[in-house]
């Protein structure tokens, strides 16, 4: 599949607190956590919106901008003022929409290239004012203001923010980074590690946002350009509380003091006589439907690289000529095209897949429009992969912190959410975090690990697109035939987010961890596995000049805690045989409690067993001692049955910690494995208890917890087997 994408202008988890309050009506206390509508209103279809409510309401065009910002910002000039809210005390736009004082959306409705606000306060101190001005992260005008009702949540970072104010202490300039924060929806403190400084015990530059719609953010904040980041992120603007009439709006300009900086429940309405927002556009003057977007990564090609495309048509005469420029540290590109007659544009350029970020910036030439258009930071060329699976698959944080993995050149894209509008919401590329789940760039612990060290070791950045879900049995995970793009579904949502993406031909490989929940069903479990192999090999395999791989991890336990019952795993060891999987162990790694892992003798490790086989199948990578453990017979050694002999795959040394023996166990028979060696040629040596002359099978079951373990060179655990057959020895 091509590196050249088509896209357009559009527009994180850790587990809730147990204080979210619910269904709040009256006096908001400053105590409370969060308010959240009931559970009747919160899964109410947000159809409507897409159909246009919220939206301002007719108004008649205002015909003069007598904002401060317009009479203090002399780069306002060619922006236009096309909505207003006069700022209610308070406000209920959860069932209502807001009354717009004018509406001249009309004027911006063939496209914008700028989106900007001024928000006027005054109060006790005076007139405050801000202006702000940002690249545009909806192509519809309406869609500019609070979100009221229905309306869609934005959560993403973005560039080229500029920013005026007569406020003390507030940041301002032009070319900022920055991140926004606009739902109608009840949020928490939760971080999602995509701002870097960001709490994730208080409501700052990045909060946590809840599927039931009932306060509501809009929110704009100056952010490091870089993670980790020196520079604090910085409250702009903020208007809070629209979407709940239980308390006044909680509005500011600049960060709050005391421990909201984002005046999230200040409910300082009243303290305002004057409390105005007004939202600007600057009209477009090309229609572009082709360009990357920010962050965005390209799955390279057989070349090493990727093909950046811009194009589309001018719509003002007045331009003469476009022009792209494409810069990566010291070097530089750029091309300049006519307009011509036709008024069509094509520009193209390759960039290379290697640790080096590209900007790509769209310019017009002609008399009185000569500026910049668009502007796209962070582009790169790599590789795709998808996680899949259930809580050992999210892999958030349990115990230990892999926040040292991250790296601007690990990616992700979109939000790996059970909520079909939420996950709808998020069409952006991110930095991949592992610390985090279910939250915007959210790849999982062992995920990123994985991810930073194919990074590191062969230079080119990572892109992980993670879809796993808590406690889900395998039928959660299949295909609706029917509609394979389902949001309802989990397969619908990363679907959804690979084709968005523009990848979902190029995934190089698919890791699998999933079991848990199974409960030791073996038949249903290969069922399902079966039956998501076929589909994912349509959907994700089309790449026939590599090829897409597929893991299979096989599972500690099924079901969580329970090592006594191995037929799920034997299963999942027979995968490798039967549908053409590599299958992966989960064995030997002692940060285990009894179902999920910490980072250190864990996730952590499990990142590197993960890199190793990746490196292996998909960069010729090292091959020896890779592989985890896996027997292929079992035989007695003397007449007397005293001895068996497991004869593994392959063989690499194996580490055999004292007192193994206890987790074998012989069918058809009382004795039991007193003693286990390695000896060369990979053989597994059991000495038994005593003479097991009926004994017709041998099982390894491993355990739940720490070891006593048997591991190859690389701490890969042997994989646990059920029954295998012992073939009639001396």
């Amino acid at each position: 599949m091509s590196g050249v994408r088509a896209q357009v202008h559009r527009l994180r988890s850790v587990p809730r607190p147990a204080w979210v309050a619910v269904a709040v009506v009256g006096l908001l206390l400053a105590s409370v956590a969060v308010v959240v509508w009931p559970a009747s209103r919160s899964g109410e279809s947000r159809a409507a919106w897409s159909a246009g409510e919220g939206a301002p309401t007719a108004r008649p065009a205002a015909p003069v901008d007598a904002t401060a910002c317009a009479a203090n910002v002399a780069t306002m000039t060619g922006f236009v003022p096309v909505s207003a809210l006069d700022l209610p005390a308070r406000a209920d736009w959860r069932d209502r929409p807001p009354a717009y004082a004018f509406d001249r959306t009309a004027e911006v409705a063939r496209g914008f290239d700028r989106v900007g606000y001024c928000l006027e306060l005054t109060g006790p101190a005076g007139p405050k004012w801000v202006w702000t001005a940002l690249e545009p992260f909806t192509a519809d005008a309406r869609r500019l203001g609070p979100p009221g009702r229905d309306g869609r949540i934005v959560r993403q970072r973005v560039n080229d923010v500029e920013v005026a104010t007569n406020v003390a202490g507030l940041s301002t300039g032009t070319g900022l980074p920055g991140y926004l924060e606009m739902w109608p929806n009840s949020y928490g403190p939760g971080s999602s590690g995509q701002v870097s400084g960001a709490s994730g015990v208080r409501y700052d530059a990045d909060d946590d946002v809840f599927p039931a719609v009932g306060y509501g953010s809009f929110q704009v904040h100056l952010v490091g350009g870089t993670r980790p980041s020196p520079v604090a992120p910085q409250t702009v603007l903020a208007v809070n509380g629209f979407t709940s009439n239980a308390a006044p709006l909680s509005l500011g300009i600049g960060t709050a003091p005391g421990d909201r900086p984002d005046w999230t429940f200040a409910a300082n309405a009243t303290e305002f006589t004057q409390r105005r927002l007004t939202v600007y556009a600057r009209p477009s003057v090309l229609d572009v439907t082709q360009h990357p977007a920010d962050r965005q990564l390209y799955p390279r090609d057989a070349g090493n690289g990727a093909t950046v495309a811009v194009s589309g048509r001018v719509t003002d005469p007045r331009v003469t000529a476009v022009q792209l420029k494409v810069s990566s540290g010291a070097d530089g590109w750029e091309e300049t095209v006519p307009a011509g007659t036709a008024r069509a544009f094509a520009l193209r350029h390759r960039i290379t897949a290697g640790l080096r970020e590209y900007r790509v910036e769209l310019r017009v030439l002609g008399d009185g429009v000569a500026r910049r258009v668009g502007l796209w930071e962070g582009v790169v060329a790599g590789d795709i992969y998808v996680i899949q699976g259930q809580s050992n698959a999210v892999a958030g944080m349990q115990r230990g912190s892999a926040a040292g993995e991250e790296s601007p050149f690990l990616r992700s894209y979109g939000s790996p959410v059970a909520d079909r509008a939420l996950s709808a919401a998020d069409r952006s590329w991110h930095y991949a975090v592992g610390d985090a789940a279910r939250q915007p760039g959210s790849v999982g612990q062992w995920g990123i690990r994985a991810a930073h060290r194919l990074m590191d070791t062969y230079r080119i950045p990572v892109a992980v697109l993670n879809g796993a879900e808590n406690g889900r049995q395998v039928s959660h995970f299949q295909r609706h035939d029917a509609d394979p793009d389902d949001l309802g579904s989990n397969y619908g949502r990363l679907r959804r987010r690979l084709k968005a993406a523009g990848v979902i031909g190029d995934v190089r490989a698919v890791l699998w961890f999933q079991g848990e929940a199974d409960n030791n069903r073996a038949a249903a479990h290969v069922a399902g596995v079966t039956a998501l192999l076929r589909d994912w090999r349509a959907d994700l395999g089309a790449n026939v000049d590599r090829g897409t791989r597929y893991y299979v991890f096989q599972v500690r336990t099924s079901p969580c805690g329970d090592s006594g019952t191995p037929e799920l795993r034997e299963a999942q060891r027979r995968m490798g045989d039967t549908l053409g999987v590599t299958v992966l162990s989960t064995n030997g790694l002692s940060g285990h409690a009894g179902c999920h892992f910490d980072w250190e003798r864990g996730y952590r490790e499990l990142g590197d067993q993960a890199f190793a086989v990746l490196a292996r199948d998909l960069h010729k990578g090292p091959g020896a001692g890779v592989a985890p453990p896996n027997p292929r017979s079992a035989a007695f050694t003397d007449a007397a049955r005293t001895e068996l002999v497991v004869t593994l795959r392959d063989d690499a040394p194996l580490t055999v910690d004292p007192g193994v023996g206890v987790d074998f166990r012989l069918a058809g028979t009382a004795a039991t494995v007193v003693g286990v060696a390695y000896r060369a040629s990979g053989r597994l040596v059991l000495t038994l208890s005593g003479p097991a002359g009926a004994a017709t099978a041998v099982s390894y079951l491993g355990r739940a917890g720490a070891g006593p373990w048997i591991v190859n060179p690389t701490g890969t655990g042997l994989l646990t087997f059920a029954d295998l057959p012992i073939a009639p020895g001396p």
